[in-house]
């Protein structure tokens, strides 16, 4: 099932009452996540999976893409009219945004940012639901020797998710993959790592993990900061842009949807840097250049566009391929997984429906954020002045009800709780959990996969290299994992010492 009748598919699914309930939920989440400062998609769709566990997986899951796209549309409330970024992807929008506000102009920057986040969205489900089925339907030739060198590559990706050392990204993968051998071996059935711990048995779950790391973490981070918030108080009038807005804006809008759907595929791109390189972009090709940063109206509509169209374009790998392009991802992998989901290019075929209606849920999402977000604005003001001392409690709380009511175990809200303090330790020493998290992951699919090739050659790892396919993605994984090495070193070529 694909193209027009996979469409028209997903368009049954997502049109379901109980499914439009459940994007409803997604988007209002997601976007009061971006609107508050501190938090982020990761940490929200972590404390959310358990509630998936109660819901039909295409209800879920059309609920944690909304909750990812959701933020990226409340990100930018924050920065234009506190100059404090909800989203990390919105960081360059406070340059222009708030002094749009400042200038008495907020209505427009966020009516703007409101329209290119919905037309850079839309673009980037387009794209997506044109790129999926073929490239589904290529992975569907793999076999294992294809699928160890994809988790090879998956786990090459690791340096892109890390925004600081590669040996650290490593380091962090290393531990992922040790700790996801922990449980009964698949194969000998013999126990590892369990040390006589029963809940240790079935392994360590992924809720708990990505609950503590990427929420408990969080919480007590952002406790001991103190964020000062100053709302610009400024009446937002009209919040629709003027014909001379739309001038301007428009085509950093189609440009912004071209750059982040691309940038969103890649490796470690993601919203971040989609968002950047539109700015980038638009200034460079801007007649004002020097307006950018004093209330250019298109340094906000491209990089509000791109980093909406980047969510599109970052579920291209995970659908097809099932390789996470950034931590958001990753963490849906792994509820794909909990809801026993094959994962990658079986899943259009296997569970079709969770397929073509988290997709098609897309659509509906993005009208619905634009119906949502301009008139509650003054809602998302309100509650920018709740204080945070009020807020992380009733986090806190919602990860021990959500991680016990998981299993019905105190081992878990343990679990949780210990990798809450792992992560908040590993944040203060620079070390990030979404490598950590990837190869937890793709650590058992790497383990069956090389088990079932070496017993296809005979014990021979000549299998990876004379499988042209395989081979290829070898290349490409070593390759990544040696560019930053070469791009270091190029710069410094033929320099002199006065260089330095």
């Amino acid at each position: 099932m694909e193209g027009f009748e996979g469409i028209l598919f997903g368009f049954s699914v997502a049109l379901k009452p109980i499914n439009l309930l459940y994007c409803f939920f997604g988007v209002t989440i997601g976007t009061l996540v971006g609107v508050l400062p501190g938090l982020g998609p990761t940490a929200a769709i972590s404390l959310l999976i358990p509630t998936t566990l109660h819901s039909t997986p295409e209800s879920g899951f059309i609920m944690l893409a909304g909750i990812y796209y959701g933020a990226m549309y409340g990100g930018s409330t924050t920065s234009i009219l506190v100059n404090i970024p909800g989203e990390a992807a919105s960081v360059v929008t406070c340059l222009d945004g708030y002094q749009m506000a400042k200038q008495g102009r907020a209505g427009p920057a966020l009516g703007i940012s409101a329209f290119g986040s919905f037309i850079g969205g839309t673009l980037g489900i387009i794209g997506l639901m044109v790129a999926a089925p073929p490239l589904a339907r290529m992975a569907l030739k793999f076999g294992p020797p294809e699928y160890f060198s994809l988790m090879i590559l998956g786990l090459t990706i690791l340096s892109y998710l890390s925004a600081g050392s590669m040996i650290k990204a490593m380091m962090m993968g290393a531990l992922g993959i040790l700790l996801g051998c922990v449980g009964v071996d698949t194969v000998s059935g013999a126990n590892r790592f369990s040390y006589g711990v029963p809940e240790l048995m079935d392994g360590i779950g992924i809720v708990p993990i990505v609950m503590g790391l990427f929420g408990i973490s969080e919480v007590l981070l952002n406790s001991e900061q103190s964020l000062k918030r100053e709302v610009f108080v400024t009446k937002v009038a009209s919040l629709l842009p003027t014909r001379s807005d739309w001038k301007q804006s428009i085509g950093a809008i189609l440009r912004g949807s071209g750059i982040g759907f691309f940038l969103g595929i890649l490796p470690g791109g993601g919203t971040i840097v989609a968002s950047f390189a539109s700015y980038a972009v638009e200034k460079k090709l801007s007649s004002k250049p020097e307006s950018f940063g004093k209330g250019a109206i298109a340094g906000v509509a491209g990089p509000e566009t791109a980093n909406n169209a980047a969510t599109g374009g970052a579920f291209i790998p995970l659908l097809t391929l099932g390789i996470p392009a950034n931590a958001v991802m990753a963490v849906l992998l792994g509820a794909l997984m909990i809801h026993g989901l094959q994962t990658g290019p079986l899943l259009m075929r296997e569970a079709p429906s969770v397929f073509w209606g988290m997709i098609t849920s897309m659509y509906t999402g993005n009208v619905l954020l634009l119906v949502l977000n301009l008139p509650l604005i003054p809602l998302w003001v309100r509650l920018l002045k709740v204080p945070y001392p009020f807020l992380f409690p009733l986090i806190l709380l919602f990860c021990v009800v959500g991680s016990y009511g998981l299993n019905n175990s105190v081992f878990d809200v343990l679990t949780m709780i210990f990798f809450g303090l792992v992560g908040y330790l590993l944040k203060k020493f620079k070390y990030e959990g979404a490598p950590f998290v990837l190869a937890f992951i793709l650590g058992p699919m790497l383990e069956n996969a090389l088990r079932q090739s070496l017993i296809i050659s005979n014990g021979s790892f000549k299998i990876f290299f004379m499988r042209p396919l395989s081979a290829t993605l070898m290349i490409i994984a070593l390759f990544l994992l040696f560019s930053p090495l070469i791009l270091r070193r190029r710069p410094t070529a033929g320099l002199g010492e006065k260089d330095f």
